[in-house]
């Protein structure tokens, strides 16, 4: 009788350390996985120079706007006593790595260009929106020194310098009567890439 009740708490202690082990092994790797995702969560965001840039409620401007889209006689509105359809244009071209701005005049001759690079900004300062804000504010300097003190803009592309880049126009003292955004939009694009483990 001895031997067995023995052999019952022998076992009975041996499943009990079996389970505390078990437990203990299981815990430790959920306090690696939860230490991880803390870590991935308080990791500061990588800053692509676009922290600080405002977002603009449209619907907002739309409501306090009468006519704000363009119609069948917008060619022919004056500005500054010059029509719609024969103001300069200035392109701004943004990518991740730079912003390039040209001005042409309403037929597309292009009559000056500037980007981040030739106004001295190297390496990856090139993409970043405090780079194409001061390009912008050069360019516009530039542009009045001409006389043209009204223009269309364009916009082509999607990098940090986007908003910047008009702000800029705006400091230097240029008038934007219109923006048109031609960012070319694929409807069958490539493949994109696996997602990046962390």
């Amino acid at each position: 009788m001895i031997k067995i009740t023995q052999n019952l708490i022998l076992n009975k202690t041996s499943n009990i350390l079996r389970l505390f082990t078990n437990s203990l092994s299981t815990t430790t790797t959920c306090f690696k996985a939860d230490d991880r995702k803390y870590l991935i969560s308080t990791t500061p965001k990588k800053d692509q120079g676009t922290e600080g840039e405002k977002t603009i409620e449209i619907d907002e401007l739309i409501k306090g706007k009468g006519n704000i889209f363009p119609d069948e006689n917008t060619p022919n509105l004056l500005f500054q006593g010059v029509p719609f359809k024969d103001l300069p244009i200035v392109h701004i071209r943004v990518t991740k790595n730079n912003t390039v701005m040209s001005l042409t005049n309403s037929t597309g001759i292009i009559q000056m260009i500037r980007s981040c690079g030739i106004e001295g900004f190297k390496n990856t300062k090139k993409g970043t929106n405090i780079a194409a804000q001061a390009t912008a504010i050069t360019f516009c300097g530039k542009i009045v020194e001409r006389g043209i003190k009204t223009a269309r803009l364009t916009v082509r592309g999607i990098g940090p310098g986007r908003m910047s880049a008009i702000k800029g126009l705006q400091m230097g003292g240029l008038n934007i009567v219109s923006i048109t955004d031609m960012t070319r939009v694929s409807w069958n694009p490539p493949r994109s890439r696996k997602q990046r483990r962390l």
